[in-house]
């Protein structure tokens, strides 16, 4: 369920205490770990970390005018999740992360890039942190836009990311 928040503050305000605790410990290893580059802002009613349009003109294929998403986190109506974009970027990184859950002895709750937990108890903190310091902002760029070009839309949107970044380069 998407919040109306404005804020990240906002959004952790309102949130009930256990809850609150668990977003708060998720979103404390986040920034711990986040490579430079990256803000923090809400995205689609969730607190996210992305790469900012000045970095990035080109934005988020699906929404151009949105910016780049990285992680984030949330609080949904039956479970609370952390939402690791850049975790089904790169096979290998995804691979590592899936392990190194694993071997912690807790249940990975897992879709496409985001990871579905009940209580603060069930996720190994410490994998969530190296997910996010492994990918540093031009890194988690290229990746992106690679897998851009494996796809069919990528193909289409390429083209108005080199037009978007010449023209940014043009105003530097």
């Amino acid at each position: 369920m998407q919040s109306k928040s404005k804020s990240v503050e906002e959004y952790m305000a309102a949130l009930p205490e256990d809850r609150r605790e668990a977003m708060a410990a998720i979103r404390e290893v986040i920034l711990k770990n986040l490579p430079k580059g990256y803000e923090e802002g809400m995205q689609w009613g969730m607190p996210s970390y992305f790469v900012p349009l000045s970095a990035y003109p080109a934005g988020y294929n699906c929404q151009p005018d949105q910016p780049l998403p990285f992680v984030g986190f949330a609080s949904q109506k039956n479970h609370m999740a952390f939402y690791g974009f850049c975790i089904y970027m790169d096979e290998e990184l995804k691979n590592r992360f899936v392990e190194e859950w694993k071997n912690t002895g807790k249940k990975l709750d897992m879709g496409k890039s985001c990871v579905r937990f009940k209580k603060l108890e069930d996720v190994p903190l410490e994998v969530i942190g190296k997910a996010v310091k492994r990918f540093p902002m031009k890194k988690y760029i290229a990746a992106y836009e690679e897998t851009l070009v494996q796809t069919r839309a990528g193909k289409k949107v390429s083209a108005k990311r080199s037009a978007a970044r010449k023209k940014t380069a043009k105003e530097k």
